[in-house]
C-alpha cells in the first residue's frame, strides 16, 4: 500500500483502554472506541499485533505488595489471567467493528483462545486478522511492556507503538507541570539516564538489542494510528 512503511506493528495497551476515563472493568463502549482505532490501524495496511494489560481489572504488583497471603509469583499469574480476559473482550469488540482478530496466549484457554507461537501468528497475519497476544509472557516477574517487547521480536514487527490518551513523552508530568515539553524524539538510552517513565528497562534493552523504535502516541487523536504506521511524526519517536 502506498505510504506503508511498517509492514507489521504490534500495538500495546493499557488495560484502562477498555474502560471509562478512571474507572475499572469493561465498558462497551470504550472497547468499541479503542476497537475504531485498531480497525483504523488495520486499513493502513499493515499486519497489526496487540499487547493488552489487565490494570483495569487486578494488578498483580499491587496485589502482592498490599497482601502477605499472596506471594508475587501467583500475582502476577492473576495479572496475566486478567490480560487473557481484557484479550477476549477486545477480540469481540473487534469483530463488532468488522475488523477480524485473533486471540494468541501465552497462558492458553481453550475454550477461548490457542497457544502462542510466532508461527500461529503468522499463520493469523496471513488470514488478514489482528493478532491480540494475551497472558504477558507467561512468566511471573515481567510486565506487559516487556511482553510487548518480546512479541514484537518473535513476531519480527517493524514497529512498537504504545498507545496512550496523551500525546507523547514529556519533559515532566504534563499534569503537574503546564510548562512541561513534549519530546519529539529520544534514545533509550536517554530515557534511562533521565528516569523517564515510558516503559521498563528490560523492555528498552530489548527494543535497543533488536532495533525495534517505539512511538508513544495519544491513539485518540484522529489519524494518529495511520500516520505512525506510515513512518509520519506523530507523539514521540524513540530509538537506538
Amino acid at each position: 500500500m502506498s505510504g506503508l512503511k511498517y509492514k507489521r506493528v504490534l500495538i500495546k495497551l493499557s488495560g484502562e483502554s477498555l474502560c471509562e476515563k478512571g474507572g475499572s472493568g469493561i465498558d462497551p463502549a470504550a472497547a468499541k472506541l479503542t476497537a475504531e482505532k485498531i480497525k483504523e490501524a488495520m486499513q493502513a495496511g499493515s499486519d497489526i499485533a496487540v499487547v493488552i494489560g489487565g490494570g483495569n481489572l487486578l494488578r498483580g504488583a499491587a496485589i502482592s505488595s498490599s497482601s502477605d497471603m499472596i506471594p508475587r509469583n501467583v500475582a502476577d499469574y492473576m495479572g496475566m489471567l486478567a490480560t487473557v480476559i481484557n484479550a477476549s473482550a477486545l477480540c469481540e469488540a473487534l469483530k463488532s467493528v468488522n475488523a477480524p482478530a485473533a486471540v494468541l496466549s501465552a497462558l492458553p484457554v481453550k475454550a477461548l483462545n490457542e497457544e502462542f507461537t510466532a508461527a500461529a501468528a503468522e499463520k493469523h497475519f496471513k488470514a488478514g486478522e489482528a493478532v491480540i497476544l494475551a497472558g504477558g509472557t507467561g512468566n511471573p516477574f515481567f510486565s506487559t511492556d516487556t511482553c510487548a517487547a518480546l512479541r514484537a521480536c518473535q513476531i519480527r514487527a517493524g514497529l512498537i507503538v504504545k498507545a496512550t490518551k496523551v500525546d507523547g513523552v514529556y519533559t515532566e508530568d504534563p499534569i503537574k507541570n503546564s510548562e512541561a515539553k513534549l519530546i519529539e524524539k529520544i534514545s533509550f538510552s536517554e530515557i534511562i539516564a533521565n528516569d523517564l517513565k515510558v516503559i521498563d528497562h528490560t523492555a528498552m534493552t530489548l527494543c535497543r538489542e533488536n532495533n525495534i523504535p517505539l512511538r508513544v502516541l495519544n491513539m485518540f487523536k484522529d489519524g494518529n494510528i495511520t500516520k505512525a504506521v506510515q513512518g509520519e511524526s506523530v507523539g514521540t519517536e524513540i530509538s537506538a
